[in-house]
């Protein structure tokens, strides 16, 4: 997959930034990495490869290593994310704990990393007087709410169903009181179910598409949380590349919050059904149902109006190419 082609006709970087991508080794991280290289970019990664992945990071630069210089730490540490900022234009800012049941096991370290950590990296951009930082929230904070699909202005945190939501909402929050206070430019990317190339398929937390994935490969029957009919807005990982890349370019979008989605719903039964379309045509339909999993949320996809208005946003890879693109990376 070449990023350049496909990013080509719709974003016009006219000069050369230096973009700060944090948790450049992780799945989003190194596309994000790997994407802006491809466009002539100088990109900083920061990483401590709690759950990045050293491969990750040399696919990603395999064809622009010139332009790519890496530090490891975490950004619980002030003093790296001090030494990751310097000189740098953008930072999109994708260092993260990811997991809803994980964090129902351990909320106390989704707080230290996703809250203040975050934390670190507003204050190091505000010290040394970044553009703008753009950040990864999640989906998860509109919890179990009824609306569907979801608006960005309806958001109670009664509905939240896990810490790691939590600490989401407390981002924006901060994100938002650094851009008033301080004016820092932040602007929030709520991410809806992102799926693509380098997504770790591995531990009892990994995103469904790329479980089932792995599943076919290794002739093992892939699981069903649930009944099949909740739904979800699958969206591949080249539309995030794209919207952190508007995200940043993009003036007067100083505390704003977007979703970034495809805004269309598909449920668990359906998606198994593309998945074997895709990976296995030849193999009968084959899937195993299990009790539903706590913090899990029934009904989700994304209202993406305001990020098609103010981003100039829109999808640029639908579910099944999506899903053809990351067969492609296999």
């Amino acid at each position: 997959m070449n990023y350049k082609n496909l990013l080509e006709n719709h974003v016009n970087l006219e000069k050369k930034y230096c973009w700060l991508v944090t948790g450049s080794a992780g799945f989003i991280g190194s596309n994000l990495t790997e994407a802006l290289l491809s466009l002539n970019q100088k990109v900083i990664g920061l990483d401590d490869f709690t759950t990045g992945k050293t491969k990750n990071l040399e696919l990603a630069t395999k064809n622009n290593s010139q332009n790519f210089r890496f530090i490891e730490g975490s950004i619980n540490d002030f003093q790296k994310c001090e030494e990751a900022v310097k000189n740098v234009d953008f930072v999109l800012h994708h260092a993260a704990l990811i997991s809803v049941p994980e964090s129902l096991e351990e909320p106390v370290k989704y707080h230290s990393t996703n809250t203040t950590g975050f934390t670190n990296i507003l204050e190091a951009a505000r010290k040394n007087r970044i553009k703008r930082v753009i950040y990864a929230s999640s989906s998860a904070v509109y919890g179990d709410a009824p609306e569907n699909p979801k608006s960005e202005d309806n958001l109670n945190p009664e509905n939240f169903l896990s810490p790691y939501a939590l600490t989401k909402y407390i981002n924006e929050k901060s994100a938002k009181f650094y851009s008033k206070i301080y004016n820092l430019e932040t602007v929030g990317l709520r991410y809806f179910n992102i799926f693509g190339p380098r997504q770790d398929p591995s531990g009892a937390y990994a995103a469904v598409i790329s479980k089932w994935v792995d599943a076919l490969q290794s002739n093992k029957v892939p699981i069903i949380y649930g009944d099949g009919n909740a739904t979800r807005d699958f969206c591949a990982v080249h539309n995030v590349v794209l919207a952190n890349i508007l995200a940043a370019i993009t003036p007067g979008l100083s505390g704003k919050v977007f979703n970034i989605g495809c805004g269309i719903e598909t449920n668990l039964n359906e998606l198994l059904r593309i998945i074997y379309r895709v990976f296995a045509p030849d193999k009968d339909l084959n899937v195993k149902y299990e009790l539903p999993r706590k913090g899990d949320i029934l009904k989700s996809s994304a209202n993406i109006e305001l990020a098609k208005k103010y981003l100039n946003y829109k999808p640029i890879v639908m579910l099944e190419d999506g899903l053809k693109f990351l067969k492609e990376s296999l």
